[in-house]
């Protein structure tokens, strides 16, 4: 299994839950202490390796599929993890770079991976990409992110159908807010100014009174979806996205 992201958060939590099953991992990551983690699933008795790489590139794609192939012989599973808003503000107030940040941020990175693993899932004849999406291709202050995944989404369903005789998978969650220790990279490196922290603010009374049951998600109820999209038990679930987000559908 592939899991993109996973020195920290729901990627984390994925890798080290997967290990623990009995998966054999490849966490990659651009940030370096995600060979810690690594490291801690093997000394926990996990088969664990890491690959540090930059996945908005298509290099760090082709390096996450190279990796496992060297490590493993083949790829069962990847897991789409990487992305993130950015910035929150009004879309009028984005500028264009801002918003071309936020595609490559939240889209090009599943899509990179996606195309990277395929000739191995196709050689194998089997396999099963799941991609984390979001709830938020509807919610406030956040337009480019909801755009790119609602891209994933679109990718999900269309790739799905595309391999379906192939014998791959292609499936996706749609997380809500989830409650998370502080990132140790913060998504914005700059800092947010006292209006960017106020539209924040907005976007995150928006998202918990959209649920119906008026809270965040936890790390475990994001994980275990993810898992169970891409074990032996969801073999008939394709094309679908699975909101994870308290009701609120996006």
């Amino acid at each position: 299994m592939i899991v993109t992201g996973a020195a920290q958060g729901i990627g984390e939590g994925v890798a080290r839950r997967a290990a623990a099953e009995g998966a054999r991992v490849v966490l990659i990551d651009r940030a370096d202490f995600v060979a810690a983690v690594a490291a801690d699933i093997a000394a926990q008795g996990g088969e664990a390796v890491c690959a540090i790489g930059d996945l908005e590139t298509y290099a760090g794609a082709a390096l996450a599929a190279e990796t496992a192939l060297a490590a493993f012989g083949r790829i069962d599973v990847l897991v789409n993890n990487v992305g993130g808003a950015i910035r929150m503000r009004p879309f009028a107030a984005f500028e264009p770079g801002q918003i071309d940040a936020e595609i490559r941020r939240s889209l090009m990175p599943t899509l990179y991976a996606c195309h990277a693993v395929l000739p191995a899932m196709l050689e194998q004849g089997a396999g099963v990409i799941v991609n984390v999406s979001s709830n938020a291709t509807r919610g406030i202050r956040r337009v480019p992110y909801s755009a790119a995944k609602g891209g994933i989404n679109g990718l999900t369903m269309s790739l799905a159908m595309e391999y379906a005789e192939a014998g791959i998978r292609v499936v996706a969650t749609a997380p809500g807010g989830t409650s998370a220790p502080a990132r140790k990279v913060p998504r914005n490196a700059r800092g947010d100014t006292a209006q960017e922290q106020a539209w924040m603010a907005e976007a995150v009374e928006q998202v918990t009174t959209s649920t119906f049951v008026k809270r965040y998600g936890t790390l475990d109820e994001q994980i275990a979806p993810i898992l169970f999209l891409a074990s032996d038990e969801a073999s008939y679930v394709t094309g679908s996205i699975l909101p994870v987000a308290g009701g609120d559908l996006g």
